[in-house]
C-alpha cells in the first residue's frame, strides 16, 4: 500500500512511488545518558537567549541607577566622599538634572528587562536556575548605590546609634543624640520613636558600633545584612509555589526579580527585605512539617518589623492540619480540634515569646514599639485607602483633611480588624487556604493601615506569587508594580501630587502591562518601517 504522499504524487514521476528503504535504528548499547552527561550550554548561548538579553539589559539599567543615585538619590546633605571623587557637581544644577535623567533611564531599562524576561518565562524559555543567574547581575550594581527613593537608611543608623549610646529608641527620637547620623535623617522622623522590633535595633547598634558615625560604610553594611532576606526569598518562593500549585519560575520572576523589590528594598535599603525573606522561609518550613523552625523564623521576622507576625495565626491551622493528617495516616483517631488548637497555638506562642522576648532582653528594650507604630500616621499619601478616601471627601465638602482623616483612619482600622478575624477563621481548612489567608491579611494591612509606601506592597506580593495566575492577572500586577516603582522621586519625595508625574507613571504602567503579551504594544516597529 502506498502512503498518502505517494498517492498524491505525479504518476509520471516513478521516484515518488518507490518506497524509501527502511533504515533500522541501532539499538542503544549502553545505559541512557544522564543530564550531567549531556553537553552543557555555555554562557554564550544563555546571553543569546531572550532571558540572557533581558539579563544584560537589566544589568545596564542597574548600573545607570547606581551612577545616577550619586547625584539624584537620597544623598547626604554634606557628602565629602563625592567631593573627593570630583563628583559633587552631580548634586547641583545641570549635574543634578543629568543624574535624575540617568536614574529614570535606569529604572525604565530595568522595568523593560523585567517585562521582557516575563515574556520568556511565560514562553517556557527560562527556568528558575536561569533567574537565579540573573538575580546577582541585577543586584550587585545596586549594592554600591546611594540610598534611592527613601531616606529610611539614615533613620536606621540613627536609631541603632541611640541604642549603642544608651538611649531608648522606644521612648525618644533620634533628635536626642545629635551628630552626623542625625543630620541626614528626614526631618519628619527626627522626633519619632522607632516602630521596629528588637532585632532591627540590635543590627543597627552592631553596625554603628563597627562603623561609628560613618554614613557611607554604615549604609553599605546595612544593605549587606539585608541581603540574606533576598536569598531566602529566592529559595523559598519557588518551593512555596510548588506547594500552592503555581509556576515556580513565574513566582521567582514576579516576586524576586521585580524592580519594585530590587530597587526599593535593595537600592532603598529597607528592612522589609530581611523581614519578608524570613517570613516566606518560615511559611515554607511550616508547610514542610518543621513547625517550630517555621514559627521561629517568622517570629524573628516580626522582631524586625511587626508585619511578619500577621502570618503566625495562620500557621497554627497548618500545624493542626498536619497533626490531624498524621494521625489518620498512622491509623489513629485524631484528637479533638480544641486539643489540637491548644497544642499548636500553645507551642507557637511559646516559640514566639522565646524569640521575641529573648531578642528584646538582649537589646535591653521593652515592647514600646507597639505604641510607636502610630508614628506612621505622619505619612500622608494616596497609597492607603483611608488617606485616599479622606482626600476625595474634601473635594466635595468644606471639611479639612485632618479632621476627615481621623474619621477615615478609624473606620478603616475597624474594617481591618474585622477582615483579619474573618480571614483567619475562614481560611483554616487546608494548607492552601491558610496561605491564601496570609495573602488576604497582608493585603488588608497594606491597604487599610493609616499609611502606606510603595515597597509595602511587596509584603503580599511575595506570598501571592506562589499561586497560579492567568496572564491577565500577571498583566495587572505588572502595571501595579510599574506604577508603584515610578510614583516616588529618586530623592524619596512623593510624586503623587504632580499630575504630569502621575500621568506618565500611568502611561508607563499600561505600556509595561501590554508588553507582557505584545513585544511592541505601541507599534513602533511598524511606524519605523
Amino acid at each position: 500500500m502506498s502512503s498518502p504522499a505517494a498517492s498524491e504524487a505525479d504518476p509520471d514521476d516513478r521516484s515518488a512511488t518507490v518506497p524509501a528503504p527502511a533504515i533500522a535504528s541501532p539499538e542503544p548499547t549502553g545505559p541512557p545518558l544522564s543530564p550531567t552527561d549531556l553537553p552543557r550550554r555555555g554562557p554564550t548561548h544563555f546571553f543569546r537567549s531572550p532571558a540572557g538579553n533581558a539579563a544584560l539589559l537589566g544589568a545596564c539599567g542597574a548600573a545607570l541607577l547606581t551612577f545616577g543615585s550619586f547625584g539624584a538619590g537620597s544623598v547626604r546633605r554634606v557628602d565629602p566622599l563625592l567631593e573627593d571623587m570630583y563628583l559633587s557637581w552631580l548634586r547641583f544644577g545641570h549635574g543634578h538634572l543629568l543624574s535624575t535623567i540617568i536614574v529614570w533611564v535606569g529604572v525604565l531599562l530595568m522595568i523593560g528587562a523585567w517585562v521582557r524576561l516575563g515574556r520568556a518565562v511565560l514562553a517556557d524559555s527560562a527556568s528558575v536556575r536561569d533567574l537565579w543567574k540573573i538575580l546577582p547581575a541585577w543586584t550587585v550594581p545596586l549594592l554600591v548605590a546611594t540610598p534611592m527613593f527613601s531616606r529610611d537608611a539614615y533613620s536606621y543608623l540613627a536609631q541603632g546609634a541611640m541604642l549603642r549610646d544608651g538611649f531608648d529608641p522606644y521612648s525618644e527620637g533620634p533628635v536626642v543624640n545629635p551628630g552626623l547620623l542625625l543630620d541626614n535623617v528626614s526631618n519628619v522622623w527626627t522626633t519619632t520613636t522607632t516602630p521596629y522590633g528588637p532585632v532591627h535595633l540590635l543590627l543597627g547598634a552592631g553596625i554603628t558600633s563597627i562603623t561609628g558615625d560613618n554614613v557611607v560604610s554604615g549604609t553599605w553594611l546595612w544593605r549587606l545584612l539585608m541581603l540574606p532576606g533576598l536569598v531566602l526569598m529566592a529559595w523559598g518562593v519557588p518551593r512555596l509555589a510548588r506547594r500552592m500549585g503555581g509556576n515556580p519560575t513565574v513566582a521567582v520572576w514576579l516576586a524576586v526579580l521585580n524592580p519594585l523589590v530590587l530597587v526599593h528594598l535593595v537600592g532603598g535599603v529597607h528592612n522589609e527585605l530581611l523581614m519578608v525573606g524570613l517570613m516566606v522561609a518560615g511559611i515554607v518550613l511550616a508547610l514542610e512539617g518543621r513547625h517550630v523552625s517555621g514559627v521561629a523564623l517568622v517570629s524573628l521576622g516580626a522582631a524586625i518589623k511587626a508585619t511578619a507576625g500577621i502570618a503566625l495565626p495562620f500557621l497554627v491551622w497548618v500545624w493542626m492540619i498536619h497533626e490531624r493528617d498524621r494521625a489518620i495516616a498512622e491509623g489513629r483517631e485524631p484528637v479533638s480540634p480544641i486539643t489540637l488548637f491548644a497544642k499548636a497555638a500553645g507551642t507557637g506562642v511559646a516559640v514566639f515569646t522565646l524569640v521575641f522576648g529573648g531578642t528584646s532582653l538582649i537589646a535591653g528594650v521593652g515592647i514600646g514599639w507597639l505604641t510607636a507604630l502610630s508614628g506612621s500616621s505622619k505619612i500622608i499619601n494616596w497609597l492607603s485607602l483611608p488617606t485616599m478616601t479622606a482626600h476625595i471627601v474634601t473635594w466635595f465638602t468644606p471639611w479639612r483633611l485632618g479632621s476627615v482623616l481621623e474619621v477615615t483612619r478609624m473606620l478603616c482600622m475597624i474594617a481591618l480588624v474585622v477582615i483579619l478575624v474573618f480571614a483567619w477563621w475562614r481560611f483554616r481548612r487546608t494548607e492552601r487556604d491558610a496561605v491564601l489567608g496570609i495573602v488576604i491579611a497582608l493585603t488588608a494591612v497594606t491597604l487599610l493601615s493609616p499609611a502606606a509606601l510603595p515597597w509595602y506592597y511587596s509584603w503580599p506580593l511575595v506570598v501571592a506569587a506562589a499561586f497560579a495566575m492567568s496572564t491577565r492577572t500577571l498583566m495587572v500586577l505588572v502595571a501595579l508594580s510599574t506604577w508603584l516603582m515610578l510614583i516616588f522621586n529618586p530623592d524619596g519625595s512623593i510624586g503623587m501630587y504632580n499630575i504630569a508625574h502621575v500621568a506618565l507613571a500611568v502611561f508607563a504602567a499600561v505600556v509595561a502591562a501590554l508588553s507582557l503579551r505584545n513585544p511592541d504594544p505601541l507599534h513602533l516597529r511598524a511606524a519605523t518601517r
